[in-house]
């Protein structure tokens, strides 16, 4: 079940990724605007469920020091077992770091936590090279 979450948490956060240059245009009728939209609803939902599971905490407990998104990068980066896991590596931070801003800390702190631990399994071993027509965001 943990795989199954795993697989769903990173196809959706590699759907966040920026999109070919060319592909980033709306049909004319309105749709990129719609799916936009179901982005931002689905997203809403997805905060609404996280903060009901794990309210905030009390005021005055101790935080964790403060570091930037490019050391998060540097390190995951360097912790990598592949240069294909060093490039997932800056684009998923790249993704968490766009969408952070509407999620509250504790749900950024899990994305990490579950990126960093797809990009250190052994057992996944991305091809340097996709099929003809696969891209990132074709990844399960």
């Amino acid at each position: 079940m943990e795989i199954s979450i795993m697989g769903d948490w990173v196809k959706n956060l590699m759907e966040d990724l920026p999109p070919a240059a060319n592909s980033n245009h709306s049909d004319g009728h309105g749709s990129g605007a719609r799916s936009a939209v179901r982005r931002a609803v689905a997203l809403r939902r997805e905060v609404e469920r996280f903060e009901a599971r794990w309210p905030e905490p009390p005021a005055g407990e101790a935080q964790v020091p403060g570091f930037s998104w490019n050391q998060l990068e540097r390190q995951l980066a360097d912790l990598t077992d592949t240069p294909m896991k060093a490039a997932m590596a800056r684009d998923l931070v790249s993704a968490t770091r766009k969408m952070a801003r509407f999620k509250p800390s504790e749900m950024v702190l899990r994305e990490i936590l579950c990126l960093t631990w797809a990009l250190l399994d052994e057992g996944f071993q991305p091809d340097l090279d996709p099929a003809p027509g696969e891209g990132p965001a074709d990844m399960p």
